[in-house]
Parts: C-alpha cells; structure tokens; sequence
C-alpha cells in the first residue's frame, strides 16, 4: 500500500505517518492472510475545521464539520495498481469526539481511519443491515489492531 499523506492542520494531535499505514494497512488485508492484492494507493488529508466544513457542505450538504470524507478513487490504473481514494480527516473534531466519548484519541484516530478505508471499499451504513455489516468488519479490524469496540 501506498499512503500519500498531507497535513492542512497539525493540531491537536495527529497519527504518525506509521500508525496511518498500519491501520490501512490492517483494513485492507484479510483476517489472517497476507496481503497479496495488487498495489494500492490511498490519500489521507488531515485538515481543520473550516476545510471539513466547506467539503461536507460541498459534497454531503452538511453545514458542519465532520470526521471524515471519504472520496472513492479511479479505480484500476494501466499498471494494476489499485487507486482506492482520499480520506479527508479533521484533526479538531476527532479530538472533540474522543473527549466527549470518553476514548484515547489514538483509538478514535485508529478507528475513523478504518471507517473511512471501509467507506473506499465499498461499505456504507446508510441502512441498518448495511451498518451492521460495516461495524461489524470495522470491530473485527480494530480488534486485529489492539483496540477495543467503539460502539460500547
């Protein structure tokens, strides 16, 4: 996996380049079996509030901030490689969300991560049986990862 990753907002407390790559990394790959799919390459823009605001106002007609946007990528290219997509992820409310759900703020980070690389992958969670579906895989891969269901 190829992980191009840019900073619009550092604050108030971001992954490492090496966390992002190890969670991707983890949802992409099958319980238990290397990786063996063709290359991937994912985008991931941590960005402010303003910016989360202006793309979900854009995109979702959502006048808010939000976690994160996910925007699915071309495809296959030429050589194979597999162009899954873009997370854009605000730093200021992930920070809020994991104070007010009581959570590490490296579990929220971990976890909206794989939120938006299942998003890339196709699942969404606009139907019950679809969200079941979706948290289900999403508990499954953050258990892989050391971290504990985030939605008890």
């Amino acid at each position: 996996m190829q992980l191009e990753l840019s900073f619009a907002a550092r604050a108030p407390w971001v992954p490492s380049r090496s966390q992002f790559v190890r969670w991707i990394d983890t949802a992409l790959t099958p319980a238990g079996r290397p990786a063996s799919a063709p290359r991937s390459i994912i985008f991931v823009r941590v960005v402010g509030v303003a910016r989360s605001r202006s793309l979900n106002s854009r995109y979702r007609r959502k006048h808010r901030a939000t976690n994160v946007l996910s925007f699915a990528g071309a495809g296959r290219l030429p050589d194979g490689t597999r162009l899954l997509g873009e997370l854009v992820i605000c730093a200021p409310v992930i920070a809020a969300e994991a104070r007010s759900q009581k959570k590490s703020i490296d579990a929220h980070w971990a976890h909206i991560t794989v939120h938006g690389v299942l998003h890339l992958l196709g699942f969404d969670h606009e139907v019950a049986a679809d969200a079941a579906k979706m948290e289900s895989k999403e508990v499954q891969i953050l258990d892989r990862l050391g971290f504990s269901n985030p939605y008890v």
